[in-house]
């Protein structure tokens, strides 16, 4: 105003900027209210994403139900619920139970129940842990066989009915028959670990796939199975299968038959199998004929060959063979049995002595290679019309595929 000095000015000004209400008085608080309606933004935000993805991861496990239910697979659950907010996505549900229409004769499955959980960002890879024991039974009969383990766990990826990729891995597995009762009973497998995974490796789910299927077994025992397995093994296996049209639900059956009107096969890029001391290591390739039955060669080099070929029933053979030649009224007691009454163990030794120059003649037929820095001896492991040969020794059969 006219007539007022410049000081008297300045001290009107620092008056009006200490008003309640005006100036900078108020400027601390707008961050703070700009901060929390961000905070209430980003809750309202989060809670809407955390259950559209609970809501695709759901639908993802209708999916896959579904898919199961087409190839003869119903699961249903006692009781079944979503639930891990806010940070992840876990489906629950209790008393599991399935129908597997698609084995003949068809049988039911029971387990404790199962949780399958998803991260918020990728609903679609569901991880599931299984609760056991878990019982398979024929339907409308009791139990028997009975599986339990301390975890057991199952990965699937992908967008239904297309899997990317799926894999199973058990700790301390154990498969028995029921016994009398409902109590435990014969043990038809056993292991400290089993791991099994199965992904895409080229084409697409709906458009010849190739699938890589990889199992690996620690600690391994299969007592009824075969001699070989009776004690622990360990088991590294990786083969890529080729000639499926595509993975929409069927048999096995139907798609081995696709790949062999395809002319497709199975790949194995590397197998390693070890029983105490001895060691087996080879790669081949494998394909299916017009009768179901496997064809093809597997190059394996054996540590211990000594151990193995007894396992096989090549020694068996001998002794029948040795057995006719002694006397041909077997069951008369003639033959070896025969030699053992004459001189106690000369039936045996005289085994024990043809199983040794097989041995050596096996190792003839073979050459010589090294694994793991010990003697190893490399041998054709052929697969002709599901006849199993090791180099010119027949050792076994493989059941037809269809």
């Amino acid at each position: 105003m006219p007539g007022e000095s410049p000081f008297s000015m300045m001290q009107a000004a620092d008056r009006q900027a200490r008003k309640p209400g005006t100036g900078a008085a108020c400027r601390p608080w707008r961050p703070l209210l700009a901060l929390g309606a961000i905070v209430v933004v980003l809750a309202v935000g989060w809670v809407w994403l955390w259950y559209y993805a609970a809501s695709v991861a759901d639908r993802t496990l209708a999916g896959w139900m579904d898919r199961e239910a087409a190839e003869g697979r119903v699961y249903s659950c006692g009781s079944r619920s979503i639930g891990g907010f806010p940070f992840g996505i876990a489906a629950r549900c209790s008393d599991a139970s399935a129908e597997i229409k698609s084995n003949q004769p068809p049988y039911a499955v029971k387990a404790k129940g199962a949780v399958f959980a998803a991260e918020l960002f990728h609903p679609t890879v569901l991880t599931g842990d299984i609760a056991g024991p878990l019982t398979l039974a024929e339907l409308g009969r009791p139990p028997s066989f009975a599986a339990d383990w301390t975890r057991a766990r199952l990965s699937v990826s992908g967008q239904p009915p297309n899997p990317e990729r799926v894999s199973v891995s058990l700790e301390a597995p154990h498969l028995g028959r029921v016994g009398a009762a409902g109590g435990s009973g014969e043990t038809l497998f056993a292991a400290k670990q089993a791991d099994l995974e199965g992904r895409m490796a080229a084409g697409a789910a709906n458009d010849h796939p190739v699938i890589e299927a990889t199992l690996k077994l620690t600690g391994a025992t299969a007592p009824t199975l075969h001699p070989l397995t009776a004690a622990p093994i360990d088991v590294d296996f990786d083969a890529v299968l080729r000639g499926f049209k595509d993975l929409a639900p069927k048999s096995w059956a139907d798609r081995f038959r696709e790949m062999q009107a395809a002319g497709g096969g199975v790949e194995i890029k590397s197998l390693r199998f070890t029983r105490g001391d001895a060691i087996v290591v080879g790669a081949g390739t494998l394909s299916v004929n017009a009768h179901g039955k496997l064809d093809g060669v597997i190059r394996v080099a054996i540590v211990d060959l000594e151990h193995i070929v007894p396992l096989l029933g090549v020694d068996r053979l001998i002794g029948q063979g040795l057995d006719r030649l002694a006397g041909a009224d077997l069951s008369a007691g003639q033959g070896l049995g025969a030699l053992d009454r004459l001189m106690p163990g000369l039936g045996a030794a005289v085994r024990e002595t043809a199983s040794a120059s097989l041995i050596e003649n096996i190792k003839k037929m073979g050459q010589p290679a090294t694994v793991d820095n010990k003697p190893a001896v490399m041998l054709p492991l052929r697969f002709a019309d599901g006849s199993i040969y090791l180099g010119m020794l027949r050792v076994g059969e493989a059941p037809p595929l269809f």
